[in-house]
This record gives structure tokens, C-alpha cells and sequence, in this order.
């Protein structure tokens, strides 16, 4: 286990009619907000008339920027800087799920940014500068999946370019997050089944390292995946049952917290070729990871037998003979991939309708700027190339 140093400032306020909280917890950074969110799912399941109705009624001035959409845009994260700049906002407030969140993330520290930085080619493309200062940012959570609601993270598309990339930092975790379950009710079966695939890889990411001597973490996250794998097809079959709701919600917030990180390092490869997939082809986050994750364990698991046979047994109940580990490993790999169909996941990038015609370029896309991609194993574009060949 390694030396670590923990920290995570987010409040979580989890639970029905939490929102009517939200003006109160918004007050706290100033009297100017700029509500951030996407189309009109908020309006038609009564989200945001809760919000406007508890930011009214704390005496805040909104100013809305709508039109997030998933793999969120950098035009209108460079819209939401000037809007910031211009209407001398005091907090962000991102109401939705990961997409909302990182565009909101990326406003806030892009608005605080010297007049000779440029957000995308100093930070997200290049990653030349720590983020130094940025809006205080707050969340209402209504799409568990990718945990940006209490993560370091934003990951933002420059659709002109086809390019998907990440940025990390503690200075952009939001000040609080809202989770109601309730507000999941109404999510589609397509959302839903992508956000927990997404909230699975997350977990999954953070498993698969070299660090030895981890037990409780390694537990800590074979339990969650246990817990999404348990609840995902429930809330499918039962999508307005609270309790189903409320373990996906909590499970996605834990994976990506950074709680589970402590001690280990992660791998981060598998999400990075995704980015290379839904940047060229705007596939949802989740139906990209369901492609990736069952490839990227073929290609690397006979290098690290023993942390995949451990996966096998004590995530999935694989109850074989020891003495042929390989065949415990494919025996999980086509559960893993068995769960992805079952909640209406692809697990092959033909079943996304894409191609072969784009791989070499994606593979390349992927190291632009890196000497190798990933900790468990470093690849180089042909790794990457090969394992989006084994995804076809």
C-alpha cells in the first residue's frame, strides 16, 4: 500500500426533497448564480422548478445557461466564461448528471484563468498549468454515472477537432452535491444502463493496478461492483423503486470520490481510449466503456493471471478449477459481458454501427501528447489499435 493524502471537501446531501436545500447551500458563496443545465428533461420532471423555486426564495439572482449535451461541448463552456465574466457571477450551479457537472466545472476555473491562457490548449489539451483558482461550483444530481458530483474531474469534447480530454483537479471539486433518487424515476432505460456501466468502469479502473497489499480497498470495490451489478438490472425492471435508485446513486458517488484510490494507483487507460470513440462518434460514455472494458481484458489479463482470477472469484462466483485460471477469466469476462447486454449495453463497436475505418486514427488520437496510456500496462497506439480490433 502506498503513502497517500486524502481530501474531499464536497457536502453530500442525499435523499427525498433534498433539493428544496439548495438555496440555502447556494447562498453561502455569493448573491449571482449561473444555473447550468441541458435540455428539457428538468423541465418535464418538475427538477428544475424546484431549484428556481429554493434559489428564489434564498433571494439569488439566476442566470441560466441551458444546452449542455453529452460529451459536453467546449463552445459552450467558452460561452459560459464570458457569461460568467460578464454577469460577475459569484457560484455555478449544475443540475443534471457528469455532462452538466463538467461543463460547470470547466466555466468555473476557465473564468478565473489570465487573459493569456487559454482553456483548452493550456489545460485540456496540453495539461501545461495547475488550475489555481476557480468559481465555486454546486450540484443538484440527477444522473448517477460518472461521479463528478464529488470528483477532481471535468472532461470536456472540442467537437471542430474530434477530441475528448480530461482535466483533474482539487480545486474544482464542487462545494455540495444534491442526490435525490426520486429524480431518477423518469430516466430512460438507455440513460440509466449507461450510467451504470459508467459508475462499473470507474471501479473497475481503480482495481486493476500493480500496488500490492490493498485488501480493504480491493474489498471496498468488489463490493461496489457487486452492489451495480446487483441493482442495475432492478432498477431497470422496477425503475421507480427508491431503494434500487438509491444504491446505483450512492455506489457512483463512492467510485469516483477518490476514496477508493487511496494506497494504489489506477489505470485510466481503457477510459482514455473510450474518449477517442464517443469524441469521433458521440456515443454515450457508458455504451463506449461496455465496448472497451471486455477487449481491454482480453488483451491484458494472461500478463496479470492472479488479479483477474481474484476478479473472477470474488466479483463474479466463478467456481472452477484453479488449475486452469484462464478459463476462470474468460468465464468472468463473459459474465461482465453478459451483464453489459442485459441492461441494454453494446459490448462490440459493431453493435454501435462503427467500423474498422476509424481505429488506426483513434489509436493515434489517444497517445497525442503522451509517451504511453495507461499504469497496469503502458500502451503504445498498436496496443491500442489491437484493442479496439478485439472490440469489432
Amino acid at each position: 500500500m502506498l503513502n497517500f493524502n486524502y481530501y474531499n471537501p464536497a457536502r453530500i446531501v442525499f435523499g427525498a426533497g433534498t433539493i428544496q436545500e439548495v438555496g440555502g447551500l447556494a447562498s453561502a458563496y455569493g448573491k449571482k448564480v449561473l444555473f447550468h443545465y441541458g435540455g428539457g428533461s428538468i423541465k418535464k420532471n418538475g427538477v428544475y422548478d424546484q431549484v428556481i423555486r429554493s434559489l428564489q426564495e434564498s433571494n439569488l439572482d439566476v442566470v441560466e445557461l441551458p444546452g449542455v449535451v453529452p460529451n459536453p461541448r467546449l463552445s459552450l463552456v467558452r460561452e459560459g466564461i464570458e457569461v460568467c465574466k460578464r454577469e460577475k457571477i459569484d457560484f455555478i450551479l449544475a443540475v443534471g448528471g457528469g455532462s452538466a457537472i463538467d461543463s460547470a466545472k470547466a466555466i468555473a476555473f476557465g473564468a478565473r484563468l489570465r487573459d493569456d491562457e487559454d482553456i483548452w490548449d493550456d489545460y485540456y489539451l496540453r495539461g501545461n498549468g495547475d488550475i489555481k483558482a476557480a468559481i465555486p461550483v454546486g450540484v443538484v444530481l440527477t444522473i448517477p454515472a460518472a461521479g463528478s458530483e464529488s470528483s477532481t474531474g471535468s472532461v470536456i469534447t472540442d467537437w471542430d477537432k474530434n477530441l475528448k480530454r480530461a482535466v483533474n483537479s482539487e480545486t474544482i471539486i464542487p462545494r455540495f452535491a444534491i442526490m435525490d433518487p426520486e429524480t431518477n424515476y423518469s430516466l430512460p432505460a438507455y440513460q440509466t444502463g449507461c450510467g451504470v456501466s459508467d459508475i462499473l468502469a470507474h471501479l473497475f479502473e481503480r482495481y486493476f493496478t500493480n500496488e500490492q497489499h490493498n485488501d480493504l480497498s480491493d474489498r471496498f470495490l468488489e463490493s461496489a461492483m457487486r452492489n451495480i451489478i446487483a441493482y442495475g438490472p432492478l432498477a431497470l425492471k422496477h425503475p421507480d423503486v427508491y431503494r434500487y435508485r438509491a444504491e446505483i446513486m450512492w455506489t457512483g458517488t463512492v467510485a469516483h470520490n477518490n476514496l477508493l484510490d487511496q494506497g494504489r494507483v489506477g489505470d485510466w487507460a481503457s477510459h482514455d481510449i473510450e474518449h477517442e470513440i464517443s469524441g469521433i462518434y458521440d456515443l454515450a460514455h457508458g455504451a463506449g466503456l461496455s465496448i472497451v472494458f471486455p477487449a481491454w481484458m482480453k488483451y491484458v489479463y494472461k500478463k496479470h493471471i492472479d488479479r483477474f482470477v481474484q476478479f473472477a472469484t470474488r466479483v463474479w462466483d466463478v467456481d472452477l478449477t484453479f488449475d486452469d485460471k484462464d478459463l476462470m477469466v474468460e468465464v468472468a469476462i463473459d459474465k461482465l459481458e453478459n451483464f453489459y447486454r442485459s441492461i441494454g449495453m453494446p459490448i462490440r463497436l459493431s453493435d454501435a454501427k462503427i467500423g474498422d475505418e476509424k481505429i488506426r486514427v483513434m489509436a493515434q488520437s489517444a497517445l497525442l501528447g503522451k509517451t504511453g496510456l495507461g499504469s497496469f500496462e503502458t500502451f503504445t497506439a498498436d496496443d491500442v489499435e489491437k484493442i479496439l480490433r478485439l472490440a469489432l
